[in-house]
């Protein structure tokens, strides 16, 4: 700072010009004065100007005095309060004296002190909030009231990235009319934002953005009784609603199976305890029925059994060297006699190479090629063909074993093709229920089985021209 600009500086001017006027003023009546009343006039005039010199010469020597006790000290409170101002809180002021400039000193430190640990507070809250919201597995967004993003996470970033582009669905504009706005919130979540910001409190509701499902929880910020923003929670639910979905299917699906043979071998049960049958014969055919059921039931149960256990990873696998040509050739010579029967061709067609895998369980193999021939005879009607095909390939640096079961049924849809592997799935329901060997867990046992020996299995298959399924399975060990 200036000196002329300081308040010692101006105080010094407003001395001097004071002192000057008061002078000039004694000259004008005392000179004439001096020199019509003294004979020594220039002795007397002498000393004036020495009495004004050592005036002048005091007031400068009080005002750098006044300067050095008083505007220094406070230009380094000056400087002190603008480091503070540009962020450097560790600025202190090193003045020690006993008047008020030192107790403001004093003062200025404490002050400093105090705002330096609760910026140092404020510092790491925000890195704990951080770091909460870098760490949390949920998706954390917060907007303001104009509907720009104030805060996020990672997941959160990545949300807003991967909505940005979706378009608002049709009527949204005429039920909300704030949508039209230019606004950051995306579409699929504006309808709950602007409910939340009309009521004025929490808000849960699940959304449906392509193919996934949120659980949204949003709740309003306030500000002095005023709201201010909008917090949303965004969690994926999308496997726990498939996973609840299965767990109805399941229930229902168990429940319809085992209801119509409970409901046969109570209906039959109670025509042999009423005496409805009139001769040994029928008797021996009721019971036959019930006994048929009740084997039914068994398979439905060990097959219910053999599943949970394969996807809870219990599976006992007895694995060893397999010799595929002799499996298959038990295969056949076990399903020749049902073909003949059934007036269905069954071929097996072998490709020449040897058949070996050195790491398989022979047993569960053989419940995976029956289970698909068994699928394949029970949709295929007589006089067609069921062939059995065997190769090698190689996938990603790795030879596999290639077995394809082959028919010449019905088919299945193209749009049942993707759910024939999961439990009680059937294509044509009334197709299969005139089988009474079918439980709808098959496929899915041997997609379990495919997979624990590290293979692959899916299926191909057209309308009147029958299916294939093909099964791959890893010639070296995993």
């Amino acid at each position: 700072m200036s000196f002329w600009r300081s308040l010692v500086g101006k105080l010094w001017i407003t001395i001097i010009c004071l002192v000057a006027v008061v002078l000039i003023t004694l000259g004008i009546f005392l000179l004439p004065y001096i020199d019509s009343n003294f004979a020594n006039s220039g002795a007397i005039k002498r000393l004036f100007t020495y009495v004004c010199m050592i005036g002048f010469s005091l007031t400068t020597f009080f005002a750098l005095f006044l300067f050095t006790k008083i505007t220094q000290p406070m230009q380094q409170v000056i400087e002190a309060a603008n480091n503070i101002r540009r962020g450097e809180y560790g600025t202190r002021l090193t003045l020690v004296t006993s008047d008020e400039i030192g107790q403001l000193a004093t003062s200025f430190n404490h002050m400093a002190e105090e705002l330096e640990a609760n910026i140092r507070s404020l510092n790491h809250e925000k890195a704990h909030l951080s770091s909460v919201l870098r760490s949390m597995s949920d998706a954390v967004i917060t907007f303001g009231i104009d509907g720009q993003i104030i805060l996020t996470n990672p997941h959160g970033q990545n949300l807003l990235e991967a909505w940005g582009a979706l378009s608002l669905e049709e009527g949204d504009s005429e039920l909300y009319p704030e949508v039209a706005a230019p606004i950051a919130v995306p579409p699929p979540l504006r309808p709950l934002f602007f409910s939340t910001l009309n009521q004025g409190g929490d808000q849960r509701s699940n959304v449906h953005v392509r193919k996934g499902v949120w659980s949204v929880h949003m709740a309003p910020l306030y500000s002095e009784d005023n709201i201010r923003g909008v917090v949303a929670v965004l969690r994926d639910v999308t496997e726990e609603v498939r996973l609840e979905k299965m767990r109805t299917d399941f229930v229902a699906n168990v429940s319809h199976e085992i209801r119509t043979p409970l409901s046969m071998m109570q209906g039959y049960s109670e025509a042999l305890l009423d005496g409805m049958a009139s001769s040994p014969e029928e008797s021996s055919e009721l019971v036959q029925v019930i006994h048929d059921e009740s084997l039914r039931m068994g398979r439905l149960v060990k097959d219910l059994l053999d599943l949970a256990r394969m996807e809870a990873g219990h599976t006992d696998m007895a694995k060893a060297k397999v010799d595929m040509d002799e499996l298959l050739e038990r295969i056949y010579r076990k399903f020749s006699v049902r073909a003949k029967e059934r007036e269905i061709l069954l071929e097996l067609h072998k490709s020449g190479e040897p058949l070996l895998l050195k790491e398989a369980d022979e047993d569960k193999l053989e419940q995976v090629l029956t289970n698909l021939l068994d699928n394949a005879f029970r949709h295929t009607p007589a006089g067609k063909t069921i062939s059995i095909h065997t190769g090698s390939t190689i996938l990603e640096g790795r030879r596999y074993l290639e077995i394809i079961v082959r028919d010449e049924g019905v088919g299945i849809p193209p749009e049942d093709l993707p759910y024939i592997f999961e439990r009680f799935y059937k294509a044509d329901k009334a197709r299969v229920r005139g089988e009474s060997g079918g439980t709808g867990l098959g496929l899915a046992i041997v997609q379990n089985i495919v997979n624990a020996h590290h293979g692959q299995i899916f299926a191909d298959s057209k309308l009147g021209e029958g299916t294939s399924f093909t099964l791959r399975l890893p010639v070296e060990k995993q």
